[in-house]
């Protein structure tokens, strides 16, 4: 008589996924064949400007905790417009075992759509460990406008562990990959003068746009801690650190009005 091996320990937390599609409606809309959302990811749909068609992510319950593992996965076909956003400020609760939580954002853009993704800020709470992994795919007539604001701690809290990565291809080409490591257990000197600085809010606005192809923005300063750096996209992409949370979002709507058209 053979034995089993034993299988993997059963998994904790959470798993949900929200997924929206968009497409063109043949009428100059956007029309929303899939919308659906499970547990804490719940979607509402609401009016959006001119062609646009919007989506808020309400929270139905506290979440990201430790163990947890969030997905938001939204396509844009060819020529559809869409603005994603967040109904309130995302807060990266401890879980009980000590698990690190997880939340994906995948965007996949087909030719000629058009995605807003503005949610609402990241807050790291003391005790947490969340890992976030933003994945977008563009067609090489896509447009993206993408604000990701994350906050260290709440008022007077130290923060967690947060890591965050941004990847973004267009036709298939890497334009962006970077990551972002930051409290008790990242690598050393990401508060120093080369990291926040002391900083408790770091923020960052990236827009992809076709026109830039033949307009680039130049590298810019647009104030004491944010630069606007064009990539060979055609994009550009804002970096800011402000001392809170509303700072940081006066800063990445200025670069918004001055950036996305």
């Amino acid at each position: 008589m053979t034995t089993a091996p034993p299988g993997p320990p059963p998994a904790t937390g959470v798993r949900a996924t929200a997924r929206i599609h968009a497409v063109a409606d043949g009428r100059g809309g956007t029309a929303l064949p899939l919308l659906a959302g499970e547990g804490p990811l719940a979607l509402r749909r609401t009016r959006g400007r001119e062609a646009e068609t919007g989506v808020v992510l309400v929270g139905a319950m506290s979440a990201p905790l430790g163990g947890d593992h969030l997905t938001v996965r939204a396509t844009a076909g060819p020529g559809a417009r869409l603005a994603l956003t967040s109904a309130a400020a995302t807060l990266a609760l401890p879980g009980r075992a000590g698990e690190p939580a997880r939340y994906d954002v995948e965007l996949d853009l087909e030719d000629g759509a058009s995605v807003r993704w503005l949610p609402e800020q990241l807050v790291s709470v003391r005790g947490s460990d969340l890992r976030v992994r933003t994945r977008v795919r563009l067609a090489p007539t896509a447009r993206l406008l993408l604000r990701e604001e994350q906050v260290l701690g709440r008022h007077g809290e130290l923060p967690g562990l947060l890591c965050s990565r941004l990847t973004v291809s267009r036709g298939g080409r890497p334009l962006l990959d970077q990551e972002l490591a930051c409290g008790p257990g990242a690598p050393g000197g990401w508060d120093g003068p080369a990291g926040l600085a002391g900083h408790r809010a770091v923020g960052q606005l990236l827009v992809v746009d076709p026109a830039f192809a033949q307009d680039p923005p130049p590298a810019a300063v647009l104030g004491e801690c944010a630069v606007a750096t064009p990539l060979a996209g055609p994009a550009v992409l804002v970096t800011a650190l402000a001392g809170d949370a509303l700072r940081l979002r006066e800063v990445l709507d200025a670069a918004c009005r001055a950036y996305h058209r």
